[in-house]
């Protein structure tokens, strides 16, 4: 959890009741958990499919994996296997243009900052235009005050929010390939910063709606700004789409500002959560400007080869805390996103386009993310408490379900900018923080992270069960399902959990000590950036709990893993710095290079002096690794 998500549910509690310590496992082991969900085959979840022929033999070396395993570290440097080795592309405060200065130790002011590029990265694309030249778009999702600023975020000045709002959004920048490498260049033909200032069209059903009006557009069709930018998407016509996440910290007011249950929901109050932009930006004050928050929380549509174009706020694929948006095309054609909102309790969300996707006019596919129809997911538990079962996409569409004007929903407009609300009033599963989702590349079997959930058991509305089948969840879990038919705008799956996230040399058995296909070697909590590669490696990073302490003991720095889908087998492949997050991956088209993101090393003052060493300070990175002899990353 960052210290942006602990300082919002410090000043915004989510309907806390009293504390519930018992471990509710309904009957199930970790033996049994090795029998049943974590050993589907050929007879249960994937009758189908060729990944069934495998699964189950956890045990049995991966033909997809050729990398030794490397050991948990609590080092303040990246280990990878032997053979490959690590290099550092860009971090934060490096200039993207020649008339920007370099990054300064003591302090960038606002001005600097928008020609750099930005802090904390996370969820990034490439787009290769030829064999040496390409587009990197990387999200930058918040700051670190202790670090950005020499008063350490006590004395925040109007140039300084300035900064934090330049130092948000995206960074877009051009790579050439010089001696085998990979190297940012300055003043690119591409480069671009993206900000919290940026202007921004809104386009979808929500656009020009009441509750998106402000002073400043009374039309409510042009936002300023992107912000706490998580993480990504890419579509096949070649644009990016950013994602906003924790956007309701940014709010605040010193007034008394009228709080509504709906903004209560999204976590809207009175306090911000510590970044001080509503004392010196009148825009982000709730008293002056209450409708200003509901122009945030949205999908951002980004032409990356454009740096003239405008983002674009894609209202169809709802609002609410975005972690990324993985977007596959059907079998029939229509485009189809998968959303996970990234909060103890909320949902996990599919859109469908309307319109179909055609490869033979990529202007035509533009604005496809405009019409279409949004669900939310509902989980049935199997049978026996078994960690497999059914489930359903349910339709949130106005007059549909409950979502009429009776229950507070005007219009399909208002459906989606209380998507949240909108979910919970047609009965959706609420879920232990569904954060990435990655759809596998060659089968129709998709996979999304659980990052955890202290509230699971202890809040009415989130009881233990089915694919959240911990109490008090700090470990976490990586979900699968596998839609009808094969088909992703079907309206029922099959899910089952690939892996439960543990530590079996702390918790010797039940679900604490994690499913089979995890051991002492490879264990991990928090799972949270997922994406796989055209070999069919699915690759996992985490942003969990380093303490290396009671139930993290030997678990380390945060890492990254890749899994064989097939057998189940898990092997560790990097481990990170001290206290960050590994997050964000992205490969050149021929798999042999890999992009990986080092988000707030050093976060607190831990103490890091990553990516320089020395007495230098901690700066979030974008890294690049590649194999000594140039092969593929992982095989």
């Amino acid at each position: 959890m960052s210290r942006f998500e602990r300082q919002d549910e410090l000043n915004h509690p989510r309907n806390e009741v009293p504390e519930f310590t018992q471990l509710v496992e309904k009957g199930l082991s970790r033996r049994r958990f090795l029998g049943g969900a974590a050993a589907l085959g050929a007879a249960a979840f994937f009758t189908v499919s060729p990944l069934s022929r495998a699964v189950a033999a956890a045990t049995k070396a991966s033909p997809l994996m050729g990398f030794a395993p490397v050991p948990a570290s609590t080092k303040d440097t990246i280990t990878v296997p032997a053979g490959y080795q690590v290099e550092r592309l860009v971090s934060w405060g490096d200039p993207l243009f020649g008339t920007v200065p370099e990054f300064s130790e003591t302090g960038n002011n606002a001005d600097a900052q928008a020609g750099q590029f930005g802090d904390n990265n996370d969820g990034m694309s490439f787009f290769a235009l030829d064999d040496n030249t390409a587009i990197l778009a990387v999200n930058n999702e918040y700051c670190n005050y202790e670090i950005m600023f020499p008063h350490q975020g006590k004395n925040m000045s109007a140039d300084d929010v300035k900064c934090a709002q330049a130092a948000h959004g995206v960074s877009i920048m051009t790579l050439q390939k010089q001696d085998g490498r990979w190297r940012l260049t300055k003043d690119g033909k591409y480069n671009r910063r993206i900000h919290a200032n940026t202007p921004m069209a809104i386009g979808g059903p929500a656009k020009g709606h009441p509750l998106l009006q402000t002073a400043a557009d009374p039309k409510g069709e042009r936002a300023l700004g992107t912000f706490n930018n998580c993480a990504n998407g890419m579509t096949p016509w070649g644009t990016y789409l950013t994602c906003e996440e924790n956007f309701n910290g940014y709010f605040g007011s010193q007034r008394d500002a009228d709080i509504t249950p709906a903004q209560a929901r999204y976590g809207i109050g009175r306090e911000d959560a510590g970044w001080q932009w509503h004392t010196h930006d009148s825009r982000f004050d709730l008293a002056e400007h209450p409708n200003e928050a509901n122009r945030f929380g949205w999908v951002v549509e980004i032409d990356p080869k454009d740096p003239d174009s405008m983002p674009v706020k894609r209202t169809a694929l709802g609002r609410f805390k975005h972690e990324n948006a993985e977007l596959v095309i059907d079998q029939s054609g229509h485009a189809v996103v998968y959303l996970g909102d990234d909060e103890r309790g909320e949902h996990l969300y599919r859109f469908v386009s309307k319109h179909k996707y055609n490869p033979d006019d990529q202007a035509a596919n533009r604005n496809l993310l405009d019409e279409g129809t949004l669900y939310v997911a509902k989980f049935h538990e199997g049978q026996d408490g078994e960690l497999r079962g059914k489930g359903e996409w349910l339709e949130l569409t106005h007059g549909k379900n409950g979502l009429t004007a009776e229950n507070g929903f005007a219009s399909q407009a208002d459906v989606l900018i209380h998507a949240r609300l909108a979910a919970t009033q047609v009965g959706a599963t609420t879920m232990d923080r569904p954060e990435w989702v990655a759809a596998h590349p060659h089968e129709p079997v998709v996979f999304c992270t659980l990052t955890n959930n202290k509230n699971r058991g202890v809040h009415d509305n989130q009881p233990v069960g089915g694919p959240n089948p911990r109490a008090e969840n700090h470990y976490g879990q990586i979900l699968r399902w596998r839609p009808a038919g094969g088909n992703h705008t079907a309206s029922e799956f099959d899910w089952d959990l690939f892996v439960l996230a543990g530590n079996p040399t702390v918790h010797g058995e039940g679900l604490y000590a994690g499913s089979a296909n995890i051991n002492a070697d490879n264990m991990f909590n928090s799972p949270d950036g997922i994406g796989f590669d055209q070999g069919g490696r699915l690759w996992i990073q985490t942003d969990g709990n380093y303490s290396n302490q009671g139930d993290f003991a030997g678990q380390g720095n945060n890492q990254m893993l890749c899994a064989d889908p097939n057998s189940g087998e898990i092997r560790r492949f990097l481990t990170g710095p001290v206290a960050c997050e590994v997050t964000g991956l992205a490969f050149t088209p021929d798999y042999k290079t890999l992009f990986v993101g080092i988000q707030h090393p050093g976060e607190d003052l831990a103490g890091s002096h990553f990516p320089l060493g020395g007495n230098s300070k901690p700066r979030s990175s974008v890294m690049m690794i590649t194999r000594e002899d140039g092969g593929i990353i992982g095989a």
